[in-house]
């Protein structure tokens, strides 16, 4: 991130609502955001939580209800789309291209819709598909697909990079090449702005990450500033397997080590600044009121465990989607002239 720098995303009071014709759907409320050059910056929460409805209104592909949104310096429906649209590269859920072009026949219309680009064949060897550039796109896995998106957002060098949700369903090692293109991107000096419900991909990647819930940001910071917040580097997590007697919060939400304590669905979460001293004396306790331990974990505190902090649930408690109440946006956004 470059201080100092003006935003290279502004938005203020930003809300979209959606009419069902039954309700009213706030998918957005009052959203306020700033994403510096240079930087990757993520948008975190389930599906549902208003991210993607955020990030289509960013790119140019919805109108907000209300608030005010500047991106690159510009503001969409102001005279300035043509120009706005060169120096941006989209990649939305859902990419759907012609089963019937080659790899590097679809690269190539890409890099068609722009004044300025990449070399095509230079792109797709970027995202790792060069041994690929002559197979039809119906031929493609899940990966290579994904990988093939990012290739068409990429191909006219955008300034500011739009990935929305890129690794949903794919396998570990196609999502970490995503990674590496994100990275490599970033390494340019170049602005990214990704939505992801996978709190890990957000602790490798971003920069800065924004927790959105119920279409509103309920924590913004540096993922290691918001781990820091829950006032221990450690989780443990633990079950007992006693029907008839659940274990109450309070019996071990007091013991000395323990920063703070919430039930789940099977279990219990602690988030421990001491666990070499809040261990021993959390299976004294257990013990003295004959609890059988069922269960006992350890690990490092991770964005994941920001989220139960915030809202007491698991970011995959939650189904649907907010954006799914509006217009869908299936195809691949592209520039004009």
């Amino acid at each position: 991130m470059l201080n100092g720098s003006s935003p290279i995303i502004k938005c203020s009071g930003l809300c979209k609502t959606y009419d069902t014709g039954r309700n009213r759907v706030e998918a957005v409320r009052g959203l306020d955001l700033e994403v510096h050059s240079g930087e990757c910056f993520g948008l975190l929460g389930p599906n549902g939580a208003g991210k993607t409805t955020t990030v289509e209104i960013l790119e140019g592909l919805l109108a907000p209800t209300s608030g005010s949104v500047e991106v690159l310096g510009m503001r969409w429906g102001a005279g300035g789309d043509r120009a706005l649209r060169q120096q941006i590269g989209i990649t939305l859920q859902e990419t759907r291209l012609n089963d019937k072009l080659t790899v590097v026949e679809v690269v190539t219309l890409f890099r068609s819709f722009y004044r300025r680009g990449l070399d095509p064949a230079g792109v797709i060897e970027a995202v790792s598909l060069q041994e690929k550039r002559k197979a039809r796109v119906e031929k493609l896995s899940g990966g290579q697909r994904q990988r093939l998106a990012v290739a068409c957002a990429l191909v006219g060098d955008p300034q500011l990079l739009f990935l929305d949700e890129p690794t949903t369903g794919l396998d570990p090692q196609s999502r970490r090449e995503i990674w590496a293109i994100v990275r490599r991107h970033q390494a340019r000096g170049r602005t990214t702005l990704i939505t992801t419900h996978y709190m890990d991909e957000a602790e490798r990647l971003c920069d800065r990450v924004a927790v959105v819930d119920h279409g509103k940001i309920i924590a913004l910071g540096t993922p290691s500033e918001l781990i820091a917040r829950l006032g221990g580097g450690h989780v443990v997590e633990f079950a007992v397997n006693r029907q008839d007697l659940p274990l109450e919060l309070g019996r071990v939400s007091d013991i000395p080590g323990i920063e703070s304590a919430c039930r789940q669905r099977d279990g219990f979460l602690l988030t421990v600044s001491a666990p070499h001293l809040a261990i021993p004396r959390l299976l004294e306790r257990l013990n003295e009121w004959n609890y059988e331990l069922n269960r006992l974990t350890t690990r490092h505190a991770s964005l994941e465990d920001v989220f139960v902090s915030l809202t007491g649930r698991h970011i995959e408690d939650d189904g649907g989607d907010s954006a799914s109440v509006g217009p869908g946006h299936a195809g691949h956004a592209v520039a004009t002239e």
